[in-house]
């Protein structure tokens, strides 16, 4: 064999030599790429789906509607978060809290009064908070004022008697005489004076209502407990009282009756502004014409929502929550009360706007105004006990 096919054999032998070392040399295994991690959670694979919660959210009855349309656009943006939705009145909802009861999530009574008075009867049972401080306590989702709804000719009635305003006073006046409507300057055939409110002990706006005339009686816009224990003042409840034929504990219960049995079940009634928008067109025509007028001063329903401090919230129940409140607080979402006859809670969301079904522009004619009189805060939880106390124990329920 020649030289040089032996240098070439040679060389081949060697390269295979060196080959067969590279493949049976184990391969190095490449750092494995770290898992994205979301801020505050846990390491979560890319591409998974957040994990399944349920959450509960019990509410004030007053703005159902307007709950149910809101939570719906949620449920399709948030699909791994199941919400069940409670409607429950205000005032039975939060001693359902208090005795264990109910175990929500959220809670959004209708008012900061009633708020008010489950975190002072929580912390006296439990010694301990129900809600947070900050960005986690309570804050509104809607407005809307109490007022005044009244036959058109008894409301003229009231006010040239009142020296141009509907007060408190002059119902009482109206209501307590053995004379009935001619006592104020009314017709004979008006007979005695009706007043309708919900019970104070039940309902959120009969509360509201109970407040607002004691608030009158004493002519300021806070009320102590001292306030409640003055006999004088106890007695004129007791007259005015007399004036409601039946305290319903639904404020739509004798709205709709009013509607549909007109003056001769109701000449005056004390609801909220929402309720009363949704309903004045139905009154037209029927027994006359029926108007708002804004009581002085005047009280907000602002139903405040929170997640609450409570053993039974879990973490991410409280994240999912949170979630929800925001979605309820967006510009999109509060743009949508107008329209169920509330007033956005977002002070950027403006109440006048171009729609022509824009109630709050709709129905100028009925009553309904943009501005308001002063508007009284809402008492401290144990102010509110004890008129609740007082009023059960001067007003005989009917």
């Amino acid at each position: 064999m020649k030289p040089k096919a032996w240098i070439v054999i040679a060389f081949l032998a060697v390269a295979g030599v060196i080959a067969f070392a590279t493949l049976r040399k184990p391969r190095t295994a490449e750092p494995a790429k770290a898992a994205e991690v979301p801020a505050g959670g846990a390491a979560t694979p890319a591409g998974a789906k957040a994990a399944p919660v349920e959450i509960t959210f019990v509410y004030g009855t007053e703005k159902k509607d307007w709950v149910e349309a809101a939570v719906a656009g949620f449920r399709q943006q948030h699909p791994e978060i199941t919400v069940t939705l409670v409607a429950r009145g205000s005032l039975e909802a939060a001693q359902q809290i208090l005795d264990g009861g109910l175990k929500p999530t959220l809670f959004s009574p209708a008012d900061t009064m009633v708020m008010n008075l489950l975190a002072s009867d929580w912390a006296t049972k439990y010694n301990r908070p129900l809600f947070g401080q900050g960005d986690d306590a309570a804050q509104p989702l809607l407005l809307t004022p109490l007022v005044f709804v009244v036959w058109e000719d008894r409301a003229k009635v009231l006010v040239d008697a009142g020296g141009g305003s509907l007060s408190w006073k002059k119902i009482h006046q109206a209501v307590m005489s053995p004379k009935g409507w001619p006592a104020v300057g009314g017709k004979p055939q008006w007979g005695f004076v009706k007043l309708g409110h919900t019970d104070p002990t039940k309902s959120n706006s009969g509360l509201q209502a109970l407040l607002l005339m004691s608030l009158e009686f004493w002519g300021k816009n806070t009320l102590e407990i001292g306030d409640v224990l003055d006999e004088k003042y106890q007695a004129f409840i007791r007259e005015i009282e007399r004036g409601v034929t039946k305290f319903e504990p639904s404020t739509g219960t004798f709205m709709t009756d009013m509607v549909r049995f007109g003056p001769s079940k109701y000449d005056i009634a004390v609801v909220y502004e929402s309720l009363a928008v949704s309903q004045i067109e139905n009154a037209q025509g029927r027994w006359g014409n029926l108007r708002i007028y804004y009581p002085t001063p005047t009280m907000w329903s602002d139903h405040p929502a929170a997640v609450l401090d409570a053993p039974w919230v879990t973490p991410a129940q409280r994240t999912a929550g949170k979630a929800l409140l925001d979605h309820l607080r967006s510009k999109e979402v509060q743009a949508t009360a107008l329209s169920f006859g509330f007033r956005p809670a977002d002070p950027s969301v403006p109440i006048k706007t171009a729609d022509a079904q824009n109630p709050f522009t709709r129905l100028a004619t009925y009553g309904v105004a943009l501005e308001l009189p002063p508007v009284a805060p809402p008492p401290d939880g144990p102010v509110v006990r004890n008129l609740l106390m007082m009023w059960s124990r001067v007003v005989q329920v009917k």
